[in-house]
């Protein structure tokens, strides 16, 4: 990455007593970023903790804040990720309250709606709003949808829902505004797991129709 021609450049800028925030210009220069990153941590100053975010990725607990901001201004980045991340598969019941209006959205049947969603290999872009719950990217740009106007005070652990870009999957019951496709029994978040997570930044994510067991 340090060397590519054609890339853009990060912009580096100090937060707090020993952070770094780095900007990029796109979510998957954000993902190809942190996925370097990560790949070539031991040859940096040290780091305590990589977060990455929608536009930017925050390095904290930096040894050597000075070093690691020249570093960093010197790397190109590619508009893609590697493809390398481990794989989850997520089982889905497309009985969401919103699919329907969701095909809407998309001018075609409910099938259809299911069909476009399971098509993609999708990528954890971050994480946020709650323990566990991956932000994913994958859904062609077309496929954006709006979040729902009102939002509702309960939604269902296990919830597949969309908003925006983005695709999630609530690992617990919790008010909510996405497009609710569907749900799966899968267990997002297990604090007496190891990893609790079981979508991490880099993961990327199938997602498989099922039907319901009644």
């Amino acid at each position: 990455m340090g060397g590519r021609a054609g890339g853009a450049r990060p912009v580096v800028r100090p937060v707090g007593e020993d952070a770094l925030l780095v900007t990029a210009g796109s979510a998957g220069q954000v993902a190809a970023l942190y996925a370097e990153l990560l790949a070539r941590r031991a040859q940096l100053p040290a780091v305590t903790e990589i977060v990455p975010a929608a536009c930017t990725v925050l390095l904290d607990g930096v040894a050597d804040r000075a070093a690691l901001a020249r570093e960093l201004a010197g790397w190109t980045l590619p508009e893609h990720p590697p493809a390398d991340g481990p794989l989850v598969s997520v089982p889905t019941v497309y009985d969401g309250a919103d699919l329907a209006e969701v095909a809407g959205l998309w001018d075609v049947s409910p099938e259809a709606a299911v069909r476009i969603h399971t098509e993609p290999e999708y990528r954890v872009a971050f994480c946020g709003f709650a323990p566990g719950f991956g932000y994913l990217t994958g859904l062609p740009a077309q496929y954006a949808v709006p979040r729902r106007a009102t939002p509702r005070s309960s939604v269902p652990a296990g919830s597949v829902a969309l908003a925006g870009p983005y695709t999630g999957v609530y690992p617990r019951s919790s008010p909510g505004g996405w497009q609710l496709l569907g749900h799966t029994a899968l267990r997002l978040f297990d604090a007496e797991r190891e990893p609790a997570a079981l979508l991490a930044p880099g993961t990327r994510v199938r997602f498989t129709a099922v039907a319901s067991r009644g």
